[in-house]
């Protein structure tokens, strides 16, 4: 008997991969796992895709977010493909306009514009990137600079246009936390604000944006997306054990100083910590969604009600890159997902096997 169809979370899917790097393992190794991840995304019918920026971070590949977009997107042939985000205090607004004008010109109707107002992770890196702290304060400026250049509009520079930008639509969206908010409320823009480990700040951000949310020729009323983990496995403790990883690298950042690549799960039970670190690692462990395909959609059922969130961005990453994929998969199957057309993920891994065996 064929079982009858998964009824749709009331809210879309979209997915963020932050290229992270395993233990021996590589940059360009980690950079081809999600182009992969990408085309199985599509394949498993995610609304988006998004890579990050991150600089001079040992596990951490993604340095350049438009560049990999563009990989991404030329790799796939429907699913939205943007950036969470492009931290728009390293960067010139000028400079920015122009790479996701040229992505919207050779993807048009495919580009996602996500923004944030972080700097570089360390003093070192942020003079390299030749910006300070203090220039997150001025996120609002740049970020109506930025908006100015796609339409026409802007006014800093008289004379000057961004091409193949200036008339182009690309839909930006402001990655928040604290005032950034306030700021996408103030822009008429969405909403990107996480994790679902923090609800308590989460919802607070959503109220005040929503009710300073002011109408644009960007998004005629408030969208919110909210981003975070989720693990979906075979059992509670297998999806439990898909969290380890993350969770020792970034208790390891915050005591270190440095993010390091991910290491298997079972290494990490072997590994001394701290009293400080071990308290890292386990709170680390705590508020994501994780577990079986029943429980997992009953706690995004509780998340879209609770949040009245327009998306979930999908935020998750371990070291077992199979357990992940199969983590994926399952929750496109249990939020109902329609898969694109075109091959399915195993058929085209096959696919790629063959290229790379035949040389």
């Amino acid at each position: 008997m064929t079982p009858s169809p998964v009824a749709p979370l009331p809210l879309r899917l979209s997915v963020l991969d932050r290229s992270r790097i395993r233990e021996g393992g590589d940059a360009a190794g980690a950079l081809r796992d999600t182009v992969g991840l990408a085309r199985d995304a599509e394949a498993w019918g995610f609304h988006r895709f998004w890579v990050s920026e991150h600089h001079g971070v040992p596990g951490v590949a993604g340095s350049a977010p438009t560049v990999l977009a563009a990989a991404v997107a030329g790799a796939t042939s429907s699913i939205r493909v943007g950036t969470g985000g492009v931290m728009l205090p390293n960067h010139r607004p000028l400079v920015v306009a122009e790479q996701f004008g040229v992505l919207e010109a050779l993807f048009p109707g495919r580009i996602d514009m996500g923004v944030g107002r972080s700097v570089g992770f360390t003093d070192g890196v942020r003079r390299a990137l030749g910006h300070g702290k203090e220039e997150a304060e001025d996120f609002a400026e740049r970020l109506n600079e930025l908006l100015g250049w796609f339409r026409g509009t802007q006014g800093a520079h008289p004379g000057v246009r961004a091409l193949p930008s200036e008339g182009l639509r690309v839909p930006p969206f402001v990655l928040a936390t604290g005032a950034g908010a306030g700021i996408a409320a103030a822009a008429g823009l969405p909403l990107v604000i996480g994790d679902l480990s923090g609800r308590a700040k989460v919802l607070e951000a959503i109220d005040q944006y929503r009710s300073g949310f002011r109408p644009s020729v960007w998004a005629g009323e408030p969208y919110v997306v909210v981003a975070g983990t989720v693990a979906v496995a075979g059992t509670q403790e297998e999806a439990a054990r898909l969290l380890v990883p993350e969770s020792w690298s970034m208790a390891y950042a915050r005591t270190h100083g440095t993010f390091p690549p991910l290491p298997p799960a079972e290494a990490v039970a072997d590994r001394p910590m701290t009293a400080r670190q071990r308290e890292f690692f386990e709170a680390g462990l705590r508020g994501h969604v994780h577990g079986t395909e029943d429980r997992v959609r009953a706690e995004l059922a509780e998340v879209a009600a609770l949040t009245g969130a327009d998306e979930l961005l999908v935020t998750t990453s371990t070291y077992d890159r199979a357990a992940l994929r199969d983590s994926y998969r399952r929750l496109a199957r249990l939020a109902g997902l329609r898969p694109a057309a075109g091959p399915a993920p195993a058929a085209r891994e096959a696919s790629r096997a063959r290229d790379r065996a035949a040389g």
